[in-house]
């Protein structure tokens, strides 16, 4: 349970230092961000259509076309080791047409005939623009690899001949330029940091710095911003903080291009940079970006959605004031679309956004209250799957935690405990262990107003008592000890026939009252 303790140690409670308010919740960060099919590809081939099909998404010219017989690995590299200038076009149009296959391409094959080197030298060819670019292509294909693969073309001496095509008056060529750069800087931090040290971003972000980017056609900004959010990815370590601000004015322009692969991709990268330490999350709300996320998360798109939600939860995990300003934004108001929404990892996001929010200051926890959003969260602990209800569990034990006694109240009011014991079932011991803290937390509001008696009661009345019973056999001894805490303290002199009728009003002014519903209860 040594992994249980980090993550609670990660909120903010009442009481603590103020330094030691807000902490980075690890366990669930990694989690989130385990890279998925779904939500970006980090490496991308360039595939025709057809293989012998000579018309690439780069609209290749067609004067660049030759036969449709395919060459041999022997043949290319004949083509390309001799002193023709047409040979060597025809053998690496040759080899990118078999590195553009969609099954088994031959990186390897090509890599060990020495002919990476080759097409390196093709891309200072500034006399033959169509060799630079059938060179470029097969590059481009063979970095969208392995690590091993991307790390041949990068010892080849890729990258500074890629970052000197950039500015290609050819703009098919500066995009497979740009392509190509995006899949060696997605192999990770290191190969990330090598491109930014060659000297990229200076000619890239200078392409954006244009009046009107609606000169570029769609594919063309679609991978400028596509190999930015690359060049924004990965941690340990994270970008270089100068790089990052040279990035961020450029990233902002795009968030607001009227393009969804544009604008997920630009998400992508903000995801990314909030994605770290309070510093580098401070650098992102100072753009004043939130308003603008705050739209985006009203797409229905999920391309556009989840990095958008990702974000929005990466700038919460700050500081206080950077909750603060999420909040200000208005973020609220979308998520009890969020939370009702048909994909579960939409709703587990959005639980997990508003768990930090609860990890907050009472102001931040009543705004929660105020936008309707506890009842979404009751219903998610009764009908969400598991992985959102833990969040939805630890959204509430933050809650429990940080929360004035008057806002415990409502949460108990809003019948959160019926479905927060029935998860007590489960086999997760952390779960469980956070479960019983909120109880634990929920019990101490109502021992500062004289109402743990009927807090039992109710408990008992919606099978509880027996779920915390049944964790005395617990085989995790710290479930076990806060089971029996519990119970020794709340549940063991019970007397005959508790009195139902309401309390009297306690020096606070409110508390629970069971009526003849046991779950009915109000100020």
């Amino acid at each position: 349970m040594a992994e249980n303790a980090v993550r609670l140690n990660k909120f903010k409670n009442k009481g603590k230092d103020a330094n030691e308010l807000r902490r980075r919740r690890v366990e669930v960060n990694v989690e989130l961000r385990k890279a998925k099919k779904e939500d970006q590809i980090f490496k991308r081939r360039n595939v025709s259509a057809l293989p012998e099909d000579a018309t690439s998404p780069l609209q290749e010219r067609t004067q660049n076309c030759q036969a449709a017989r395919q060459w041999t690995l022997e043949e290319i590299i004949t083509g390309v080791n001799s002193g023709n200038g047409i040979s060597q076009l025809q053998a690496t149009q040759a080899a990118r047409k078999l590195l553009s296959r969609d099954k088994h391409p031959p990186i390897d094959q090509m890599i060990s005939s020495g002919l990476i080197p080759k097409f390196v030298g093709f891309l200072g060819r500034l006399e033959c623009p169509p060799i630079q670019f059938e060179a470029s292509w097969a590059l481009t294909n063979i970095a969208s690899g392995t690590a091993h693969q991307t790390a041949a073309v990068v010892e080849g001496g890729a990258i500074p001949a890629f970052v000197a095509l950039v500015q290609s008056p050819q703009q098919h060529i500066s995009e497979q330029a740009i392509w190509a750069l995006g899949n060696i800087a997605g192999d990770g931090s290191a190969l990330r940091d090598k491109v930014i040290k060659h000297g990229v971003l200076a000619p890239l972000l200078h392409l954006l710095e244009v009046p009107d980017l609606c000169i570029f056609n769609a594919s063309y900004l679609r991978n400028v911003t596509w190999t930015l959010s690359n060049l924004c990815r990965n941690k340990n370590p994270s970008p270089p903080m100068d790089a990052v601000q040279q990035m961020l004015p450029s990233l902002i322009r795009l968030l607001h291009y009227d393009d969804l692969e544009v604008l997920a991709d630009a998400c992508w990268a903000i995801s990314y940079l909030t994605d770290g330490s309070n510093e580098r999350i401070e650098v992102v709300v100072q753009t004043g970006l939130m308003p603008r996320l705050q739209q985006l998360l009203g797409f229905d798109e999920l391309s556009v959605l989840t990095p958008a939600l990702r974000a929005i939860g990466n700038i919460v995990t700050g500081t206080d004031e950077q909750t603060q300003a999420v909040l200000d934004a208005g973020v609220l108001a979308v998520f009890p679309k969020l939370l009702q929404h048909k994909k579960p990892n939409i709703q587990k996001e959005a639980a997990w956004t508003l768990s930090n929010i609860t990890a907050g200051r009472d102001s931040q926890i009543q705004e929660v209250i105020n936008a309707g959003l506890i009842p979404y969260l009751v219903d998610l602990l009764v009908r969400g799957d598991y992985k959102t209800q833990k969040e939805v569990v630890w959204a509430i034990t933050n809650f429990t935690s940080g929360g004035s006694i008057q806002q415990v109240v409502y949460l108990v009011q809003s019948n959160v405990l019926e479905p927060l014991l029935n998860l007590l079932s489960s086999k997760d011991g952390k779960t469980v262990l956070v479960i019983l803290d909120a109880l634990t937390n929920i019990f101490m509001a109502g021992d500062k107003i004289g109402e743990s008696e009927k807090l039992s009661l109710m408990i008992e009345e919606c099978g509880g008592l027996d779920k915390i019973e049944s964790l005395q056999t617990h085989e995790n001894e710290m479930v076990y000890q806060a089971a029996l805490n519990l119970i020794e303290k709340y549940f063991s002199d019970e007397e005959e026939g508790v009195q139902c009728e309401a309390p009297e009003t306690t020096t606070d002014g409110y508390a629970f009252q069971v009526g003849e519903n046991q779950s009915d209860f109000n100020f």
